[in-house]
């Protein structure tokens, strides 16, 4: 079903390294504190906003931006001050996507300067023509449907023969709508509310094993 595809769309955190390596606990962390230091509030508390936030705006930041003001460098320069070493190098990954036929872009509702450092500890720098993160998206995050449409058009990208791979089932949501087809990681990780599947082509538990099985069928074809 992939031998249409000519453009690769993976997400981030959760699917380009496994949920398994916390990083994103350490920025889930980082978040509460942010809260809790803006609004004078418990750890309880903060973490109640927060996850209001993220489910109610697709991320925690645009939330804040609306309802406090807040600057999102300040907010995202925080929040990203993370370690990346737990993330394992994955260069066999590098392979993999090396060998897929086509463009190749990571669509991110993180920023720029903090999925590069990812990138890097995977050794994945110099394998996506562009990384598309959340000041591009002008702080409209996945899963609003501006986000998926603003990519496309910055991009010259077609849905329509486009795979698009993601942790959050929710996120995939918008991606099916437009044409593409659509990969859920299933790994364990956060997931928005609502249980809607029907939207999902392809299911599996690790963005390597599937890629690999993705490029033995299309050399076989």
């Amino acid at each position: 079903m992939l031998n249409h595809v000519d453009t690769w769309i993976f997400d981030l955190d959760n699917t380009l390294y496994p949920a398994s390596a916390k990083l994103f606990s350490q920025i889930d962390a980082k978040m509460g504190a942010y809260i809790q230091q803006l609004l004078g509030i418990d750890p309880v508390e903060a973490h109640r906003v927060q996850k209001e936030l993220f489910h109610s705006h697709g991320m925690t930041l645009p939330g804040l931006m609306a309802n406090h003001g807040v600057d999102p460098h300040h907010f995202l320069d925080f929040v990203h001050d993370v370690d990346v070493n737990v993330v394992p190098p994955h260069p066999e990954l590098a392979e993999l996507i090396g060998k897929l036929p086509g463009r190749k872009f990571v669509f991110t509702n993180a920023d720029a300067p903090y999925a590069t450092r990812v990138l890097a500890r995977l050794g994945l720098s110099d394998s996506f023509e562009a990384l598309h993160d959340i000041h591009a998206l002008d702080y409209m995050p996945k899963p609003q449907a501006s986000a998926y449409t603003h990519l496309c058009e910055t991009h010259g990208i077609r849905p329509g023969t486009s795979v698009f791979v993601e942790d959050m089932a929710r996120n995939l949501i918008p991606a099916k709508a437009i044409g593409m087809t659509t990969v859920w990681i299933d790994n364990g990780s956060e997931q928005g509310p609502g249980e809607a599947r029907a939207h999902i082509d392809i299911t599996t538990p690790d963005v390597g094993s599937w890629l690999a099985d993705v490029i033995a069928t299309l050399e076989a074809s």
